[in-house]
């Protein structure tokens, strides 16, 4: 799967109530949370090898290592790109950035195992003892 390496990919949302924490009370303080950084960091990897897989073939997230350094306020568009920076095997590693217009906002690195779904699906109904 080498030819995946250099894949980049870039995806762009705007900050609302479905992205953003609710729990700091004073709406000034709404800010995109972490875990929908780190959501639209890995769907964006994703979706940077996707159609380069064979048919019957995907990605699912293994490692993130990700470190969210500004806030992007209620109604800011944030950028995500990924690109493809190490292909051993089945695993896929992608240098991760999500950007506002005041700069960086998160950045690190993410790992994807490739996978045959079908083969991936007999294994996880094994593992329920299905």
């Amino acid at each position: 799967m080498e030819h995946l390496l250099g894949a980049k990919h870039e995806e762009r949302i705007v900050v609302d109530d479905a992205t953003a924490v609710s729990f700091l009370s004073l709406e000034g303080a709404r800010v995109l949370g972490t875990p929908w950084m780190i959501l639209w960091m890995e769907r964006t990897s994703r979706n940077a090898i996707y159609p380069l897989l064979p048919a019957g073939w995907d990605s699912v997230g293994t490692v993130v290592n990700v470190a969210h350094v500004s806030a992007a306020g209620m109604g800011a568009p944030v950028t995500f790109r990924a690109e493809v920076s190490e292909v051993k095997g089945r695993r896929v590693w992608f240098r991760v950035v999500a950007e506002a217009a005041h700069g960086i906002v998160g950045e690190g690195v993410h790992e994807r195992a490739l996978i045959d779904v079908e083969r991936f699906a007999q294994k996880v109904a094994a593992n329920l003892g299905k």
